[in-house]
């Protein structure tokens, strides 16, 4: 493993390098396969998504057309539904704990680039942090999470909303950003 995948995967900044490119294209290679597998073969898209993401539980559906960055950084608990359109960019660790649904078009997007530092910037330095995502959370259409992000357990972000904070257990947040509008019932 080179220097810069050796800082990706310690969260701190780092370049794209070749070898990183190569793992992206190895991604997309797979994704590609993935979303060309008949409609009626689930078993062979199963297959397929086994071999991208870094762990599947039982149970886990994701509808093609599905995008992410490496990969194996993903890990998705038994019982997951991920919609259409999704990316995930797995810079660093993704998690889905059981039974989370993500929404058409929802993006969990780990990398961060430098704010103040303009010529970093422009020499491409990024970093990422991780994304959890609590036990039956969902995730309505074209959400968008940000870097470093924790959304609770039983927690719901409405259609469109963009977190960039954490979100609790067992409340309704929404909007851009998302901001917690209602509590829901805690399971007993």
């Amino acid at each position: 493993m080179g220097e810069d995948a050796r800082r990706l995967a310690r969260g701190e900044w780092y370049l794209d390098d070749a070898e990183l490119q190569d793992r992206r294209r190895r991604c997309a290679r797979l994704l590609d396969s993935f979303d060309s597998v008949p409609a009626e073969d689930d078993r062979a898209r199963s297959e397929v998504l086994r071999a991208v993401v870094g762990e599947v539980g039982d149970g886990v559906v994701v509808v093609p057309r599905f995008r992410c960055s490496y990969g194996d950084n993903i890990r998705l608990g038994d019982g997951v539904f991920v919609n259409a359109g999704a990316f995930f960019m797995d810079d660093a660790p993704i998690t889905l704990a059981p039974n989370v649904r993500i929404g058409p078009g929802a993006q969990l997007m780990t990398a961060l680039h430098p704010v103040d530092d303009h010529a970093r910037r422009r020499e491409g330095w990024e970093r990422a942090a991780p994304i959890t995502i609590g036990e039956n959370a969902w995730l309505g259409a074209a959400v968008t999470v940000g870097a470093g992000v924790t959304i609770g357990r039983n927690a719901v972000i409405g259609a469109g909303s963009v977190v960039l904070r954490d979100v609790p257990d067992h409340v309704v947040a929404a909007g851009s950003p998302a901001v917690v509008v209602r509590h829901t019932p805690v399971e007993g």
